[in-house]
C-alpha cells in the first residue's frame, strides 16, 4: 500500500514516467523520526552543559568559564562564579597524554592570558595586580605568590609562555607550540625527525599557489576527459581492451620463460656440483622458487584463457558500452548540472560531517562530574547514557549514506526523464530541480530504506575493522584470517549491494514503485542481460579507472615541472602527495558520475528493447546511436539465421538424395 490514496499495481509493468505516487512512507517516517533522535542528543549536551562547556571552556573543578556555576557535591572550589573570569589558562600547557590525546596540567578560569612571557612569581604577582587576573589557584591571594608555600604545585610552570592575542575557543594558546609537535608525533608515525616535518609543512606552505594551481588544472583535465570519451570512446575502449589482452598475454609469458628457465638451471645445478649439505638447502630453496613460479604461471594462464574467452564472448557487446558512452556525453550536454552534484554532495556531507562532529565534542564533556586519579573533576555519560553515542555514531553511517543515495536518486530521476522523453526539446527547463523535487515529494522513502540496508552491512564491517586494529600482533593466524574474511565478505556484500541499490533507484524513478518491488525488477532486467552487464562493467569501468590513473599522473607530471621551475622548494614529497589526492578525489567524483549515468543508460535501454521492437505504438525511446547498435545486432541475427536456414536446407537435401542401389 502506498501513500496518497495510491495502490501497488499487482501486475508489473515498466511504464515510464506515467505516474508517480509516494513510495516507502513508512520508512520515511522512522527516518524522520530517527533524526528527531540525534537533535534529541545535540539538546541534551545543551540542556546537561556539555556545549557551553565546550566552547567556553571549564576548569578543573566543574566550573564553566565566563558564567555563574552551581556547586558539585564533594567538590571543593565548584560552584564558583566567574563571569569575570572568560578564558581557561592551563599551569603546564605542554604536560600532554599522548595516549588520551590531552592535556593532563590543572586547568583555571581567568580574567586574561598573559600578553608577554612571566619568569618569576613577582611577575605572577604583577600581572594579577595589574590586570586583575590571577594566574594561581583560587586559594591563592595574588599578593601572596612571592612567598606562599604552595606556589610550586598551585602556581604555573615557569617560564609562563606569551598567549596568542586572540584565545582559541577561550583557551589561553601559548606563542610557541613547539610543545604541541607531540601530537603531531602520534599522528604522523612516520616522521622520526621533526626537522623532516617542519620541512614538509614548509613546503606545503612555499607552494600553496602551485597547489592551488594543480587542483584546478585536475579540475580542467576532468571536464575535458568527460568531452574526450563522449567523442572518441569507440577508439579509447577498442585500444584499451587490446592492451589488457597483449599485458594479461605477455605478463603469461614471462612468467612461464621465468618458470623454465629456473628449472634448466636447477638441473644444470644438479649435474655440476657434488651433493653435500649446503648444496642441498640451496637446492630446497631453488625448487621451492621454481614450484612458486609453476604456481603462478599455471594461475596466469587459466585467468587469460577465461580473459580471453569472455572477450571472445563479449565482443559484440563493446560496442553496446561504446554506444551508452556516447550517449551519456549527450545527456551531459543536455543536463550539464549534473557535472555540478558531486560538489553539492559534498557540501552538504561536509555540512553533516560538522554538525557531528561538534555534537559528538559536545557528548565529550556532557555527563556526570567524576573525580580522576589526580582529584580534578572530568565529565563522562554513565549508565544508560553510554548509548547515547552508539547512537550518534550509527547516525553518521546511516545520514551520510542517506544523503549520497538521496544523489544516486537525483542523477537516476534526471537521466530517466532525458531516456524516456522522445523529443528532447521539451525536457524540463532544470531537469535536475525536477528530479530533486520529485526525490523530496515522493521518494525520500525509497532513499531511506536502501540507505539503512548499506548501513546494516557497513557497521559490523566497521566494527570488525576496529577490532582486527586492536588485536594486531595479539591474534592468532586462524582467528587473523577468518577476521580478513569476513571483512573481505561484508565488503563484497557491500558493493553488490550498492550496484543493486542504484538501480532500484532508477527503476523507482521510472515506475514509482517501492524499493522491494523496485530491486526486484531490476534484478530481473539484470539477469536477463548478464553478459551485457558483464561487459559494461568489466570494460567501462576499467576505462573510467584508467581515466582516474591518467588524470592523477598528467597533474603529478605538471606539479613536477613546476617544482622543478621553483628550484627553491627543497620538499616536493607532500605538495605532490596532496595534488595526487585531490585530483583523485576530483576525478572520481567526475567519472563516478559519468558512470552512473551509463548504468541508469543500460537499465533504460534493456527495458525500452524488452518492451518495444520499433513498430507503430512500440516505438523505441533510444538515442539514435543505441538505435544504430541495435539495427547492427538485427543485422547480425539475420544473417546467423539465413546462414543457419542454408546449412538447414543442405542438410535436407542431402538426405533426401537417393543413395547406391543394392545389388
Amino acid at each position: 500500500m502506498g501513500c496518497c490514496g495510491s495502490t501497488e499495481r499487482t501486475k508489473r509493468e515498466w511504464r515510464p514516467l506515467e505516474d508517480r505516487s509516494c513510495t516507502d512512507l513508512p520508512w520515511f517516517l522512522l527516518f524522520v523520526l530517527f533524526c528527531v533522535g540525534m537533535g534529541g542528543i545535540c539538546g541534551f549536551t545543551v540542556v546537561t552543559g556539555g556545549a557551553a562547556r565546550l566552547v567556553f571552556g571549564y576548569d578543573s573543578y566543574g566550573n564553566t568559564c565566563g558564567q555563574p556555576n552551581e556547586q558539585l557535591y564533594g567538590v571543593r572550589l565548584s560552584g564558583l562564579d566567574h563571569r569575570d573570569r572568560r578564558f581557561v589558562f592551563f599551569l603546564d600547557p605542554c604536560n600532554i597524554d599522548i595516549v588520551q590525546r590531552k592535556i593532563k596540567s590543572l586547568a583555571l578560569c581567568v580574567a586574561e592570558c598573559p600578553g608577554e612571557e612571566l619568569h618569576t612569581y613577582a611577575d605572577l604577582k604583577r600581572f594579577a595586580m595589574i590586570n586583575g587576573s590571577e594566574l594561581c589557584s583560587y586559594e591563592l591571594a595574588g599578593h601572596k605568590y612571592p612567598s606562599h608555600p604552595d606556589r610550586w604545585e598551585k602556581c604555573p610552570k615557569l617560564p609562563v609562555p606569551q598567549s596568542k592575542p586572540l584565545p582559541v575557543f577561550n583557551r589561553c594558546t601559548p606563542m610557541d607550540i613547539t610543545c604541541y609537535a607531540k601530537f603531531a608525533e602520534a599522528v604522523v608515525t612516520f616522521v622520526s625527525d621533526n626537522s623532516l616535518l617542519h620541512r614538509l609543512i614548509a613546503s606545503v606552505a612555499a607552494s600553496k599557489e602551485i597547489i592551488i594551481g594543480l587542483c584546478v588544472l585536475a579540475l580542467v583535465l576532468s571536464m575535458i576527459l568527460m568531452v574526450i570519451i563522449r567523442y572518441i570512446s569507440a577508439v579509447l575502449v577498442w585500444i584499451l581492451t587490446g592492451l589488457v589482452v597483449l599485458g594479461s598475454l605477455g605478463g603469461t609469458s614471462i612468467l612461464w620463460w621465468l618458470y623454465i628457465d629456473h628449472r634448466l638451471s636447477v638441473n644444470d645445478t644438479q649435474l655440476e656440483e657434488p651433493e653435500n649439505e649446503g648444496v642441498e638447502s640451496e637446492e630446497e630453496e631453488t625448487k621451492e622458487k621454481t614450484h612458486a613460479l609453476l604456481i603462478y604461471a599455471i594461475a596466469a594462464t587459466v585467468f587469460t584463457v577465461i580473459l580471453l574467452l569472455l572477450m571472445l564472448f563479449m565482443r559484440k557487446r563493446v560496442a553496446l558500452t561504446i554506444a551508452l558512452f556516447r550517449v551519456a556525453g549527450k545527456v551531459f550536454i543536455h543536463l550539464p548540472l549534473l557535472v555540478l552534484q558531486p560538489f553539492l554532495t559534498f557540501i552538504v556531507l561536509l555540512i553533516f560531517w560538522i554538525y557531528w562532529l561538534l555534537v559528538l565534542l559536545f557528548l565529550g564533556t556532557s555527563g556526570d562530574p567524576i573525580q580522576n586519579e589526580t582529584g580534578l573533576i572530568e565529565f563522562r555519560l554513565k549508565g544508560a547514557k553510554q548509548y547515547l553515542t552508539w547512537y550518534h555514531a550509527f547516525g553518521l553511517v546511516w545520514v551520510s549514506e542517506f544523503i549520497l543515495a538521496c544523489q544516486q536518486m537525483t542523477i537516476a530521476g534526471a537521466v530517466v526523464t532525458y531516456y524516456f522523453t522522445r523529443d528532447k526539446g521539451r525536457l524540463p527547463i532544470t531537469p535536475i530541480l525536477s528530479s530533486v523535487l520529485r526525490l523530496a515529494r515522493y521518494h525520500l522513502g525509497t532513499v531511506a530504506k536502501g540507505s539503512f540496508i548499506i548501513t546494516l552491512v557497513k557497521i559490523p564491517r566497521l566494527i570488525l575493522m576496529y577490532v582486527h586494529n586492536q588485536l594486531k600482533g595479539k591474534e592468532n593466524a586462524c582467528a587473523r584470517c577468518m577476521l580478513k574474511a569476513c571483512i573481505c565478505c561484508l565488503w563484497c556484500l557491500e558493493k553488490c549491494l550498492n550496484y543493486l541499490n542504484q538501480n532500484a533507484y532508477a527503476a523507482t524513478a521510472i515506475n514509482s514503485t517501492s524499493f522491494c518491488v523496485s530491486a526486484r525488477d531490476a534484478f530481473v532486467i539484470l539477469v536477463e542481460n548478464a553478459l551485457r552487464v558483464a561487459a559494461i562493467n568489466t570494460i567501462g569501468d576499467f576505462v573510467l579507472f584508467l581515466g582516474k590513473v591518467l588524470i592523477v599522473t598528467c597533474t603529478a607530471f605538471a606539479g613536477v615541472l613546476a617544482l622543478n621551475y621553483q628550484r627553491h622548494y627543497s620538499e616536493w614529497l607532500l605538495p605532490l602527495l596532496l595534488v595526487g589526492l585531490f585530483a583523485f578525489l576530483v576525478a572520481h567524483c567526475f567519472l563516478s558520475v559519468f558512470e552512473a549515468v551509463v548504468d541508469v543508460l543500460f537499465l533504460c535501454f534493456a527495458i525500452d528493447t524488452k518492451y518495444n521492437d520499433g513498430t507503430p505504438g512500440r516505438e523505441f525511446y533510444m538515442d539514435k546511436a543505441l538505435m544504430e547498435f541495435v539495427e547492427n545486432s538485427r543485422k547480425s541475427a539475420a544473417a546467423a539465421d539465413r546462414g543457419r536456414g542454408r546449412a538447414r536446407e543442405e542438410v535436407e537435401l542431402t538426405a533426401m538424395a537417393p543413395g547406391p542401389s543394392s545389388a
